[in-house]
């Protein structure tokens, strides 16, 4: 099963992804795609590992900024994981999409991303095991000044319309409320 949670910034997502993810399995591995660059982030991501250590759900957490794709399909393969009933959680999506914008940004980065992302649907149509992933919604806000910044807003409306119509369930997390979405969808 592979599930979709969006919401805004603070909504309460990664809370709600940890919390879903006891429910569902006895296990849990966290990959974590923040890079620390500056000393807010570095207390952000703290207190996000002493949430996880504090909590009676055992979870291992793997870094990685960009290898999103690598580290699934290694996950995926390792058949044993999914016998122990462990879920994977993902977070978050948004910040996976803009290190791969920063890397790209002068080179072919529309091009680019749009490889990126069509692995990542690949690899999450194929995942065996229980997957959360944790993404943004960005677009509710003003349109951004800068070209980047429109960019980067696109690119992450479009990423996450191709991860949610692969994805058995999206949840948006609004003021820490979880509500289930895609058995609400309107289908033409």
């Amino acid at each position: 099963m592979v599930v979709l949670i969006t919401g805004g910034a603070k909504s309460g997502k990664s809370s709600f992804a940890e919390k879903y993810a006891a429910r569902l399995g006895a296990k849990g591995i966290y990959i974590a795609t923040s890079p620390v660059f500056d000393e807010e982030l570095e207390e952000r991501v703290k207190k996000h590992q002493l949430r996880r250590a504090q909590a009676a759900f055992p979870w291992d957490t793997i870094e990685e900024p960009h290898e999103l794709n690598a580290i699934l399909r290694e996950l995926a393969a390792a058949a044993k994981l999914w016998e122990e009933e462990t879920v994977v959680v993902v977070d978050c999506l948004i910040l996976w999409l803009s290190n791969w914008l920063l890397r790209f940004e002068q080179d072919r980065a529309v091009e680019r991303i749009e490889e990126q992302m069509a692995l990542l649907v690949d690899t999450l149509r194929a995942f065996p095991g229980t997957l959360l992933l944790v993404t943004n919604e960005v677009g509710y806000g003003i349109v951004p000044e800068y070209p980047l910044g429109r960019l980067f807003r696109d690119l992450a409306g479009v990423m996450n319309q191709r991860i949610a119509a692969v994805c058995d369930r999206v949840f948006l997390v609004t003021a820490g409320i979880p509500v289930e979405l895609k058995s609400r969808e309107f289908i033409f």
